[in-house]
């Protein structure tokens, strides 16, 4: 051999035994990764190898422990941290409640968010649970679609845990851009699940997640690693081309490894046979769904009869949102598959979110000078790094 490729090998290996994420640039799809053509064509490809349920079943339990290998979920602390919930600023609205609410993730790392619950639930019964996750940009916790959203998903019977991305809102303790934002971001998804469930109010069978572009993302990745999950709905994500463009997406090798390759449809998949909503619309990634990712996921239903569990809304007209037009089929979907009362939300048998009061940011921060992060949080990405010690 060359003794210079010999000397580039050892060059190589010295690095990866040094910084291991080095080792993973080599195995990571990003961005728009394939053409839409060499898109359809591996589509294709992948569903004329598999043919009964068996053969899925293999392919999927690959994709999945993919994931948790690629993001390195599995060296992640035991999820045994007490919450230590922090909650203030309760506020009565129009047929829902609005919270405040931090709870500890892993020791010195909090989950910031806003917990929005029925102002009047159902007598005698627990209410669903719903993970409200969004996407990428400045304090859309804080948003009208968060809001609406969730407060809407409030009324209609649901307690809901809308939730910061890492780097965003009041969750400032990491850089969003930190090179293990989808492992604590996907474990921080887990951690909500944990304390949902542990609610006395909350019916731990169950439980929904959506959220918008980078939060489709995570909503289509704790799905499928995790089946406490039992309603999915991804809005503007699903993509057999793209495969998210920010590190917390696609920033670990989750869609390949040394003997496999996949996509966010194929993740996406691993929901059946439970029901799951794909929101898609004309002006980004998602404007192919219709013709190359819902047959692919149809034919996964199929292999389970649950094809009437599986939809897809599309708006060819509309752009990158998580807009009215597509929060409404939103609500009928998960009104029907997790037992909400639409009808709270419905006016001259339409929706209206006129109910609603968007707060202003200030009053739904969790963090500030009467209620400060604790003493022992994680300052910065270093600490953060130092502390998890991921290999």
């Amino acid at each position: 051999m060359d003794k210079r490729i010999v000397v580039l090998v050892l060059i190589w290996v010295l690095i990866s035994h040094v910084n291991p994420l080095f080792a993973q640039e080599n195995r990571l799809s990003q961005g728009a990764y394939w053409t839409e053509d060499e898109a359809n064509i591996q589509m294709k490809k992948w569903a004329s190898e598999w043919t009964t349920r068996s053969d899925w079943e293999n392919r999927s339990e690959v994709i999945r422990q993919g994931i948790i290998s690629g993001m390195k979920l599995d060296q992640m602390p035991k999820r045994e941290t007490p919450f230590n919930t922090i909650i203030h600023s309760t506020r009565e609205m129009d047929g829902y409640i609005v919270e405040n609410i931090a709870i500890e993730s892993f020791p010195g790392f909090f989950i910031i968010g806003n917990l929005y619950r029925p102002l009047a639930p159902a007598p005698f019964q627990k209410s669903p649970g719903i993970l409200s996750v969004h996407g990428h940009g400045q304090d859309l916790r804080f948003g009208e679609s968060v809001q609406k959203r969730s407060a809407a998903f409030a009324r209609m019977g649901a307690v809901v845990f809308a939730y910061d991305m890492i780097g965003y809102g009041d969750s400032k303790q990491v850089d969003h851009k930190i090179a293990i934002a989808l492992s604590i971001q996907t474990y921080n998804s887990q951690r909500v699940i944990d304390y949902l469930i542990s609610r006395p109010d909350v019916d731990p069978d169950r439980i929904g997640v959506t959220g918008e572009s980078g939060g489709g993302t995570q909503t289509i990745m704790i799905t499928a690693i995790d089946p406490r999950i039992k309603v999915s709905v991804p809005v503007v994500m699903v993509s057999a081309y793209f495969f998210g463009g920010c590190v917390c997406e696609s920033g670990m090798p989750v869609h390949q490894s040394d003997h496999h390759q996949t996509n966010n449809v194929e993740i996406a998949a691993l929901c059946a046979p439970r029901p799951m909503l794909l929101v898609s619309d004309g002006g980004d990634w998602t404007k192919n769904t219709p013709r190359i990712e819902m047959p692919y996921l149809q034919k996964v239903y199929a292999l389970y009869d649950a094809e009437s569990k599986i939809d897809n809304v599309h708006l060819p007209a509309e752009r990158h949102d998580y807009g009215p037009n597509k929060r409404y089929p939103v609500y009928n979907f998960l009104s029907h598959y997790m037992g909400l009362n639409a009808g709270k939300i419905l006016v001259n048998n339409q929706f209206d979110e006129s109910f609603v009061k968007v707060l202003p940011s200030e009053d739904l921060r969790v963090f500030n000078d009467q209620y400060p992060m604790p003493s022992h949080a994680l300052r910065g990405d270093k600490a953060v790094l130092n502390y998890l010690d991921l290999k």
